[in-house]
């Protein structure tokens, strides 16, 4: 891990993003950032994988951690991994960000706030999409009710998708901060590597264009990944558990699968800089998604 020198004012810590699913989560991250490192979709649990985004400025380095969305307890493999993920971000961390949905308020945000009330970090409320509220006046008693169920250190209403009070946010998070050297350069952004920028890409565009017809069945694995002057060779294989789901994802006459190809490759050629060729293919895995050998195959390791 890179450092740069040290000094009295220097501050640096990690920041966990936490929130039941499809709360907003990576949206925020992106918009942090200032560039897309966390894929989203409007389906639920769509981020799988603890996805770190840096950001740097002057003597300040936020280290982000994008969670999956906590949710109810479920039989299946993929759903322990997810859960058991978003729960070890909070152990170590600095700075907890919750966020919620404007009003509403859910089981699955109370197994969240129960995973925070057992750790020892500050907690930062940050109340989402308060510009789908029409009638301002219920967001205060709104505000009240969510102050009375933990002792937050701040709460920000905020908008992730527009950016509304999203500086706010940040300047909140680095008043916890302690003071630190810097863990990574001040032009690095994530520590994911490009194969898995480039397999997150092709499973958003599935989940943004099948996303009900196989919501969760799918994971894509990497097979090459070729950088030759300004052209980068990708090819991955889009995995899904039955026959019939291959079936939807080629789609008739492989128009479904060209479109999900087309849209990725604008995203690979917009997030590495350069020309992308992009080869895809569909194969049958089944029970991948509940059998914990094939998801360490497909990185699913790292908690």
């Amino acid at each position: 891990m890179n450092e740069v020198a040290n000094n009295d004012e220097t501050k640096c810590g990690f920041v966990a993003i936490v929130g039941r699913p499809n709360v907003g989560k990576s949206t925020l991250l992106n918009k942090i950032l200032g560039q897309k490192i966390s894929i989203t979709s409007k389906k639920p649990q769509t981020t799988r994988h603890q996805i770190i985004g840096i950001k740097t400025i002057d003597t300040v380095q936020c280290i982000y951690v994008d969670t999956p969305g906590m949710h109810k307890p479920n039989p299946k493999a993929i759903n322990r991994y997810m859960n058991r993920a978003a729960s070890s971000a909070i152990k170590d961390v600095d700075v907890v960000v919750f966020i919620v949905d404007r009003t509403a308020w859910t089981e699955e945000d109370d197994i969240v706030l129960q995973n925070i009330s057992q750790q020892k970090a500050p907690v930062i409320l940050a109340v989402n999409k308060v510009d789908q509220v029409k009638d301002k006046s219920i967001l205060l008693p709104q505000l009240q009710l969510l102050s009375s169920k933990y002792t937050f250190e701040d709460m920000v209403p905020i908008s992730a998708l527009d950016g509304h009070n999203v500086e706010a946010l940040e300047k909140s998070i680095s008043r916890f901060l302690p003071s630190s050297i810097h863990f990574y350069p001040e032009d690095q952004v994530t520590d994911r590597s490009e194969r898995f920028l480039a397999a997150e890409l092709v499973r958003e565009k599935v989940m943004r264009q099948l996303g009900d017809e196989v919501p969760y069945s799918i994971a894509v694995e990497i097979e090459e990944f070729k950088p030759e002057g300004n052209l980068l060779t990708i090819s991955a294989l889009i995995l899904v558990e039955r026959q019939g789901q291959k079936k939807i994802v080629i789609g008739n006459k492989g128009e479904q699968l060209k479109i999900i190809g087309r849209d990725a490759r604008l995203d690979m050629e917009r997030v590495f800089g350069s020309k992308v060729m992009l080869n895809l293919w569909v194969k049958v895995k089944s029970g991948w998604a509940d059998n914990e050998r094939a998801l360490r195959s497909l990185g699913f390791d790292d908690v």
